[in-house]
């Protein structure tokens, strides 16, 4: 019985160095930012910066560009969404951005290790 109990403090103890030495406690907390942040800049793109590009564009928005092709062995249409590439990629440099503006501020404030 006794070795059961040390065993499990051992483990335990395991356990707390594996949170401690890896920082798995401020991953996890950096992840749920992450997916909050995620959902804003996928908002703003998908709701302020693709209709005010989409003034300028003929069908009013800019996920809404594409082009379609016929194929000319299947005489079937391909459409090709060009507007959500561009508006995945406008996501993506925002998300890149904001993340190297965070790392550059934690640096300052020395909480970088690298």
């Amino acid at each position: 019985m006794e070795k059961s109990s040390e065993k499990n403090k051992g483990f335990v103890r395991e356990f707390m160095d594996f949170l401690q030495t890896f920082g798995v406690v401020g991953l996890a907390i950096g992840f749920v930012i992450g997916v909050a942040s995620s959902a804003v800049v996928n908002s703003l793109v998908k709701d302020l910066i693709n209709p005010i590009v989409g003034l300028v564009l003929p069908t009013g928005n800019l996920s809404s560009l594409n082009a379609t092709i016929t194929s000319p062995v299947s005489g079937k249409p391909s459409v090709f969404l060009y507007g959500d590439f561009i508006s995945q990629i406008i996501y993506f440099v925002i998300i890149a951005l904001v993340v190297f503006i965070m790392y550059k501020q934690l640096k300052r404030m020395g909480l970088t290790k690298m």
